[in-house]
């Protein structure tokens, strides 16, 4: 059973055992019980969900590693928009039951329990909280936040959890006179955060403090791309491989609080780490100005964009624009092999715009790999039908159905060519694909 299914089982076995808790502790005679009943129902849906979502983005090594940060991360989104509506019909249904019981009006019966009932104060908080979260990750408000502005926002979430997880210990019907249900919700939440804290705190302090990363140097390698080439100490205990990307940090003045995924656009060799980025605006640009010496902090490494996914001995690589970094990468890996059939496309709108084409041509003289760049503008109509087209893919590479396909561009690209893939016939076991997000 793969990584994925792990996970399904888990969850649901999970959510089976809330639900048999919620059935052994609940009556629904009372004067709104049903109403009730679903009210705490949907609230241990939500807090379940919630210790769901605090490990998908906690990062963990095995599960990132087999499943990709890019799809947990999209989990990760889902699991919270639910997490937002449970826990609004948690207090709709809630407080609807409780003013049936009590015979007040529903207006009145939110004042006496937000100001007048132990804890759900708190509650009140970590509802408004998550509100605020689930509000700012839509696409429309992600488009208009700065990422630095939304990761702040998004870490309310944390204090949300704990807000919530007091206001059960204190009044949940789980905890009062429940040991089996106390024990249950204290090890859940302990584990998650624990998970947390070992995952997104623990392990990179500790691998920043073993390997001491600096800049080594930087290379132009056109006008608006730059490598940066950085070095450190015992680089050949970190369980790097070419595909992958980290979180970057480098600590200079107005930058060392921005983190940046940039994936490796060099097989990890024990002695340096090598990236390679395109000036996207502010965000990168200043990049090209960085000194040698200067500190970085990296998180990582992440992805599973790696050969450790290879089902057949065969091989296509795909790369679009500056995605280009981890499948040159990746190239450099199996020209280790050597025994590998490859190839490999590289998509890039002008001849400036493929960056790495001459390291590219390089490593696959080295291997007998065989490569295509493709260059024009996507509406681009050839011999063989549309630019990238099943047409076109299949006559530079006629065998594509019998291989693993690696690829790596911006999203439209990405999922243009995985459309193409399927027309094709790859099996989607095959396909291994890297968002353009993670690897620019």
């Amino acid at each position: 059973m793969n990584a994925r299914w792990w996970l399904f089982a888990l969850v649901g076995l999970n959510a089976a055992w809330v639900t048999d808790l919620f059935v052994l502790g609940h009556e629904l005679d009372a004067p709104g019980g049903m109403l009730t009943a679903v009210g705490r129902l949907t609230g241990l849906y939500g807090a379940l969900a919630l210790v769901l979502q605090l490990v998908l983005i906690s990062r963990l090594p095995w599960l990132e590693s087999r499943l990709g940060l890019d799809r947990l991360t999209l989990w990760h989104r889902w699991t919270g928009f639910w997490v937002v509506w449970l826990v609004v019909a948690h207090v709709v249904f809630i407080t609807l039951g409780y003013a049936a019981q009590d015979g007040s009006s529903v207006l009145g019966e939110v004042g006496t329990l937000v100001f007048h009932t132990d804890d759900v104060l708190l509650a009140a908080i970590a509802f408004v909280l998550l509100l605020v979260v689930g509000v700012t990750s839509a696409r429309a408000a992600r488009r208009r936040l700065r990422y630095e502005s939304w990761h702040l926002v998004h870490l309310l979430a944390y204090l949300a959890v704990v807000l919530g997880f007091l206001h059960q210990v204190s009044i949940g019907q789980d905890f009062i006179g429940a040991p089996v249900g106390r024990l249950y919700w204290w090890s859940l939440y302990g584990l998650a955060l624990g998970v947390v804290a070992v995952s997104r705190i623990g392990l990179p302090l500790v691998r920043n403090l073993r390997h001491r990363l600096r800049v080594e140097s930087v290379v132009a390698e056109s006008p608006d791309v730059v490598s940066v080439v950085i070095t450190g100490r015992a680089l050949g205990m970190l369980p790097a491989r070419a595909g992958q990307f980290f979180l970057w940090r480098f600590l200079t003045r107005g930058h060392w609080w921005e983190a940046h995924p940039y994936s490796l656009s060099a097989m990890p060799d024990g002695r340096r780490l090598r990236i390679t980025v395109k000036a996207l605006g502010d965000g990168s640009a200043w990049l090209r100005h960085v000194r040698p010496g200067t500190r970085v902090l990296a998180e990582g490494p992440y992805g599973a964009f790696t050969a450790r996914r290879r089902t057949r001995r065969k091989v296509l690589l795909i790369a679009g624009g500056v995605g280009v970094t981890p499948v040159r990468a990746l190239l450099e890996e199996f020209v280790a092999g050597r025994r590998d059939d490859i190839a490999l496309i590289y998509r890039a709108s002008t001849s400036r715009d493929a960056v790495l084409a001459d390291e590219l041509r390089w490593l696959a003289a080295q291997c007998g790999a065989r490569i295509f760049v493709v260059l024009g503008p996507s509406t681009a109509i050839g011999r063989f039908g549309p630019m990238m087209g099943p047409q076109h893919l299949a006559a530079m590479v006629p065998d594509i159905r019998h291989r693993d396909v690696y690829l790596c561009g911006p999203p439209g690209m990405a999922d243009a060519v995985r459309s193409t893939l399927a027309e094709l016939g790859v099996p989607d076991r095959q396909c291994h694909t890297e968002r353009f997000a993670f690897a620019a």
